[in-house]
């Protein structure tokens, strides 16, 4: 009982002391937790993996190839790490053969895709950014018909992860994350995602999964990261500084744009059995003795461009794959145009709500449903475009929708889950 006593008066007369040895040992304490729950998940997942790769394939089969474009620089520089301790394993348990392809620099994923041989599924290792060039370089092949037909998945190591809400079980768990969406790719199970070909007068075009954005709310969020010392301030602070040096921020533009196509019906997934042999004879002569008439060509009716003038604060045209497995009778783009009677209030809360979902509109603001439209800007002062949170210098452009052109691997929970939204 001394003992116990002389402890507290020491811990008494010491107090700063203790109280800093506290601290450090209440964080070290959470820190380890937190390690020791991450190789929880990471075990898991492996175990599920294992079971994948216990499955017996026949002689003449062969594993599973699987090339991945890891950006090690995603994610401030830790995707690398990130990759190899969180999907690699699962990959390799599973039985599938990997070819790993690490890019170097900004652009160079477009190059590789030219380079790349047909494989049994693409992974694309990184952010928004590593997944829009991965995209571009694939559908700008000359064979871009059969390599679209791959299947793709996505394993969300960078900073902005857009795509992975429509995908993957969402979780605060960066581990988590990564090996829920690593599994996915085993389950096999795909989704058709619309494509957004982004086209200028000169250059290539580009291709987006989500969608382009510009204006107001978009030169605002590109200088959020100057005030990081404002802390949980410095989105209100970046909104209120940018009225302060121009007010109204109003963009001027025109858009011309095609109505929605109607959406065909989706292939059956087996092929009709062939018809008797009988009945194919018959079927032939009949045509022989009875050719059939045939019909005069339809004419070609001109497509209708209807043209806007638009004064807005910003402008975005994306597509509609927030939802991939929501039943539409079109297909079609979003253009959302908000309104430039904005008070500098109404400004600052609309992009906070933008900052955290850039494909929000507000209630006044303009949406139009097509399948093309084209996007006249003055030729000085546009400023720039975000396309999938990459940034590009802002010009007139014509922007196309490629429907279901991408099937990409989807986790069975989170299908569920967008199902249950849409009923």
């Amino acid at each position: 009982m001394a003992r116990v006593v002389k402890v507290f008066g020491t811990l008494r007369n010491h107090w700063k002391k203790s109280t800093v040895a506290a601290c450090a040992l209440s964080y070290g304490g959470h820190w380890l937790y937190g390690k020791h729950c991450d190789n929880l998940l990471r075990k898991e997942a492996c175990l599920v993996a294992r079971e994948y790769g216990r499955q017996q394939i026949s002689p003449q089969e062969q594993l599973r190839k699987a090339t991945v474009i890891l950006n090690p620089a995603a994610c401030s520089g830790k995707a690398n790490t990130l990759f190899e301790k969180n999907a690699a394993p699962i990959l390799h348990l599973a039985g599938v053969e990997v070819t790993l392809v690490k890019t170097d620099y900004e652009g160079q994923a477009k190059k590789l895709m030219e380079l790349m041989e047909q494989t049994d599924m693409l992974i694309v290792a990184g952010g928004d950014g590593t997944l829009q060039e991965v995209i571009t370089g694939l559908l700008r092949r000359a064979d871009q018909e059969s390599f679209s037909k791959t299947p793709i998945g996505f394993i969300p190591l960078g900073s902005h992860n857009s795509l992975s809400e429509s995908l993957h079980i969402l979780s605060d768990n960066q581990v988590k994350h990564i090996t829920s969406a690593t599994l996915s790719i085993l389950q096999g199970e795909t989704v058709p995602l619309d494509v957004l070909q982004i086209k200028g007068e000169k250059d290539q075009p580009v291709f987006a999964l989500i969608g382009l954005r510009w204006g107001a709310f978009r030169d605002v969020a590109a200088t959020i990261k100057k005030y990081w010392y404002l802390g949980p301030l410095k989105t209100k602070a970046a909104h209120w500084f940018s009225t302060l040096r121009e007010w109204p921020q109003v963009r001027e533009a025109s858009v011309s744009y095609l109505a929605p196509t109607l959406r065909p019906p989706d292939l059956p997934e087996q092929k009709p059995q062939r018809p008797h042999l009988m009945y194919r004879i018959a079927h032939r002569l009949k045509n022989y003795w009875y050719p059939p008439i045939p019909e005069p060509p339809k004419a070609e009716e001109p497509e209708r461009w209807t043209e806007r003038m638009l004064s807005t604060l910003e402008l975005s045209i994306h597509t509609q794959n927030k939802n991939p497995v929501q039943t539409r009778t079109d297909d079609s783009l979003l253009v959302c145009v908000e309104p430039d009677s904005f008070s500098v209030g109404e400004f600052i809360t609309v992009g906070e709500k933008k900052m955290e979902d850039a494909t929000a509109f507000t209630r006044k603001s303009l949406k139009l449903e097509a399948s093309a439209c084209q996007l006249n800007l003055p030729e000085e002062g546009a400023g720039f475009y975000n396309i999938d949170n990459e940034e590009y210098e802002a010009m007139s452009v014509e922007v196309t929708l490629l429907p279901r052109k991408l099937h990409f691997f989807c986790s069975a929970e989170r299908r569920e889950q967008l199902l249950t939204q849409v009923q």
